[in-house]
């Protein structure tokens, strides 16, 4: 599968922001897997990648790690994240026990408006799986249980479902084959269509089955990598800059 490549960056007035960017172009290379589980990403190595300095590399791998997408280690640096077994073990099971609260509240709540944005993301869902796009893929899937839950109106349970989110979606992203993102989609279908008929043993079934599912399909015995090739990632988004600002 080929990543799609981001728009060249591009800084000054009029355009878009350079820390935005960066931010965006990390994102993607973790979403697209092409950040492997336990690198480390050297702040000189980015900045000379991307022809800015170390400080702006740091504020953006700080706000990375701020949202759980990348680890910072004291006095080691920072890293993609690593998660362990028992880390994947538990935050599935919190998924699970979570959601199953969320169904039974939302089959007795269900109508029409709610029906109609479930169907208009899965036709999203369905259309990032055709185009390969396996960042959106993932961006999308942890999304439709976003849309679950704030079904709700519960500010609370929405906030819970996000900092859980947080921590699965990179486990998606570092341990999860790349051909294995659209399976989501038929999952969440299946659900969406117990939803609507208000089957509620159903709709609790296939829940716990998409999660079961998700944390089966993670290959946990990925090897430590020795080294990643920043420039294979990044290079093409850096070259673009410098030549913007030579401009």
């Amino acid at each position: 599968m080929t990543a799609k490549r981001p728009r060249p960056i591009r800084s000054g007035k009029g355009r878009v922001d350079l820390d935005e960017a960066i931010y965006a172009e990390i994102s993607r290379a973790i979403l697209h897997g092409q950040l492997q589980a336990g690198t480390k990403l050297p702040e000189h190595k980015l900045a000379e990648l991307f022809d800015v300095s170390r400080e702006r590399i740091r504020k953006v791998l700080h706000r990375l790690a701020a949202e759980r997408r990348l680890e910072v280690i004291p006095n080691r640096g920072t890293f993609v994240p690593r998660p362990s077994g028992d880390d994947v073990r538990v935050i599935y099971q919190a998924h699970r026990v979570f959601e199953a609260g969320i169904i039974e509240l939302l089959v007795r709540t269900m109508d029409d408006s709610i029906m109609a944005r479930l169907d208009a993301h899965l036709a999203a869902e369905r259309d990032a799986a055709r185009r390969g796009d396996r960042a959106e893929s993932v961006r999308l899937s942890g999304a439709f249980h976003l849309l679950l839950v704030d079904a709700l109106g519960n500010s609370e349970l929405s906030r819970f479902s996000r900092e859980l989110l947080s921590r699965s979606s990179v486990m998606v992203s570092v341990y999860e084959p790349a051909q294995s993102s659209v399976c989501a989609v038929d999952e969440h279908g299946a659900l969406v269509d117990a939803l609507r008929q208000r089957d509620l043993t159903k709709a609790l079934a296939l829940s716990r089955e998409h999660y079961d599912h998700i944390e089966q399909r993670l290959k946990l015995d990925q090897a430590v990598p020795r080294h990643q090739d920043f420039a294979a990632v990044f290079r093409p988004v850096a070259a673009s800059e410098r030549r913007s600002r030579n401009r």
